[in-house]
């Protein structure tokens, strides 16, 4: 199964999940209704018959459930879309891009970096969580507000190989739509929850007004009564709110477990270690338990069983299941702490850039979105090798980051990129233009395919400047624009990486056919064939070979205007909207535009993975012909 129908059945099985979830909430809603206008009635009439519910009483205290129930998950899902990080600092994590402590905790950075650049999606945040216990996580709602986070056990406790095990495997959950319906889960399970911690409260309070009715010796029957009522509803919703969080959990409980033996099988194949994962499963033996306060709430997100739970309620399958899973001629027991010695960095020896790519490499490029090899984290590794260490350096602090970030949106052209320089020396922030100024001479040696990488990496530092900065940010790019009249298709969609990341972009749900996007498709792909060929000849050429791939009628390539960057951004705003199971198509015949000529030049696999990325569709590096 490929990274397109896992899309579709993560999407599936989240229609699936929710009708088993409403149909939970109706139950609830039914029993907790009848339950508390039975005890209205008897209070009222003394009259407990069914048949003399009135219809308007029903529906009252139906909405008021129902009502109830929506609030719960409106809070919890507004808090849980501000992304992962709400997670990571509910469950006391400690963000680490920035300024990394000691040896592991950098490299515990290092494979998330390394991960990311081969899975072609910007690093995300990685939070470090002060327990002893080897455990870790992905939370967000999509992979663009995604986090991991990473107890202290794990980076200590584990081998670079068993950690990078770990790492593929919390990475394969954000690429398959995992992380998503966990996050969804959460929501759903504290809006049904809330209904057995109204009624905790209501007996709470019936206790006390029962101590203070004693010690002040009251026969009021009236207030008895409605002490009464109060007890029977508060019970009553205490015993169907936790007996629908039971429930809930048994539903959660099971998607998690088969999620974790994809996840596991994936981080095998995205490493080609079976060691890796696997010996970081064995050590779990010796403990996974978070005893963060708020733990429980996130029990199926962890790469180990959090929490000690019975067989029945356990988000994760048992432990020798899923060593043997991975490593069937295992035998032994799980093994418990360990002597640990932290190895030394690997290092990786400098190369030259890659000068091109065959034209089969796009397509075994798109044949690996969702599924990085083993080749791609070695192509990663290389590619931060490239980056000079002035860059690297920046990227981990937020306005160093932004001075990149500049940097990259120069462009290449001489002439274009003086002027942009010009530009932004006369109205940047002095500090920032110092930065940028001392950033000039390593952004412009920086080898051709490298810019994707860069700006993947800068992306965590990105995310934590202030709203302010993203003002200016927006503010900037619109008045350099009119200043230089355009930016490059490059720049233009290295922009549109930021945004989506940085949310400046709305998520949108993917439904369109692609036979309904055919001016759209048009659009991208007419602005492909002009960005990769010099002269309107071989432009036309790249985009009828292109076009010929797609389900739609001729068009002449001369008769299509040049767009600018806002009906670019039109364009790729419906074409994001198109279904998962199609997109291929559209990724092939974007491929074969810039292939037509026999190679592939470094600057165009950058521009199609580019573009890839802001459909949605993170691709890996392409590999040379002797990588591949």
């Amino acid at each position: 199964m490929d990274f397109f129908e896992h899309q579709d059945r993560a999407r599936r099985n989240t229609s699936r999940l929710v009708i088993l979830l409403i149909l939970a909430v109706v139950t609830l809603v039914v029993s907790t209704t009848l339950v508390i206008a039975v005890s209205w009635q008897v209070y009222q009439y003394g009259n407990y018959s069914l048949q003399s519910l009135s219809k308007e009483l029903l529906l009252s205290v139906a909405t008021v459930v129902v009502g109830v129930v929506f609030l719960g998950w409106a809070f919890k899902a507004v808090q849980l879309s501000a992304g992962g990080k709400v997670v990571a600092e509910r469950l006391g994590g400690r963000l680490i891009n920035l300024k990394p402590e000691g040896l592991h905790e950098q490299r515990v950075l290092n494979v998330v970096e390394e991960m990311a650049l081969a899975a072609g999606v910007p690093v995300p945040p990685v939070y470090l969580l002060e327990e002893p216990a080897i455990n870790a996580f992905a939370a967000g709602l999509r992979p663009q507000n995604a986090v991991i986070g990473v107890t202290r056990g794990a980076i200590e406790k584990l081998s670079r190989d068993e950690l990078q095990g770990v790492i593929a495997h919390e990475f394969s959950h954000i690429l398959h739509g995992d992380m998503r319906l966990n996050t969804r889960l959460v929501a759903v399970l504290h809006g049904i929850l809330l209904l057995g911690l109204i009624g905790e409260l209501m007996m709470r309070g019936v206790s006390h007004t029962g101590s203070s009715r004693s010690s002040s010796r009251s026969d009021d029957k009236g207030r008895g009564n409605v002490v009464a009522l109060v007890m029977v509803v508060g019970l009553a919703l205490l015993v169907i709110g936790y007996a629908g969080t039971f429930f809930g959990n048994l539903i959660k409980a099971a998607v998690s477990r088969q999620r974790e033996f994809l996840a596991d099988a994936s981080a095998v194949q995205y490493t080609r270690n079976p060691n890796g994962i696997a010996g970081a499963l064995k050590k779990l033996g010796g403990g996974s338990q978070i005893e963060a306060s708020h733990a429980a709430e996130y029990s199926h997100m962890y790469f180990g069983q959090g929490l000690s739970l019975s067989k029945m309620m356990a988000t994760h399958p048992p432990l020798e299941e899923r060593i043997r899973r991975v490593d069937p001629n295992w035998k032994g027991v799980v093994l418990g702490d360990e002597v640990f010695e932290p190895p030394a960095q690997a290092t990786v020896p400098q190369q030259e850039a890659i000068a091109g790519f065959s034209a089969a490499s796009a397509s075994a490029a798109i044949a690996s979105i969702g599924e990085p090899q083993a080749l791609h984290l070695q192509e990663a590794r290389e590619s931060l090798a490239q980056i000079d260490d002035r860059l690297r350096s920046s990227a981990h602090d937020p306005h160093g980051a932004l001075a990149i970030l500049y940097g990259l949106l120069l462009g290449s052209d001489g002439n274009t990129r003086q002027q942009r320089m010009t530009w932004m020396q006369s109205n940047l922030p002095p500090l920032l233009a110092d930065q940028l100024q001392e950033l000039d001479e390593p952004l412009g040696r920086l080898p051709a395919g490298r810019r994707l990488p860069l700006l993947e990496l800068i992306i965590p530092a990105l995310k934590q400047l202030e709203p302010q900065d993203f003002v200016s940010l927006k503010r900037d790019i619109g008045t350099l624009l009119i200043s230089t009249q355009q930016l490059g298709f490059m720049e233009w969609a290295l922009l549109r990486i930021v945004e989506r990341n940085l949310g400046m972009q709305r998520s949108v749900q993917g439904r369109l056919p692609l036979a309904a996007l055919g001016n759209e498709s048009c659009v991208l792909l007419t602005a492909l064939a002009r960005a990769g060929n010099t002269t309107e000849q071989t432009a036309a050429e790249a985009f009828q070979a292109a076009w010929s791939t797609l389900p739609f009628t001729a068009r002449v390539f001369a008769e299509q205007p040049k767009a600018g960057i806002s009906e670019l951004n039109e364009a790729l705003n419906r074409l994001n909207q198109m279904r998962p199971l199609q997109k291929p198509q559209l990724l092939k015949a974007m491929a074969r535009c810039i292939e037509q000529d026999g190679r592939i030049s470094a600057s165009e696999a950058e521009l199609m993975r580019a573009v890839a990325d802001t459909l949605d569709c993170p691709m890996p590096p392409l590999l040379s012909d002797s990588q591949a």
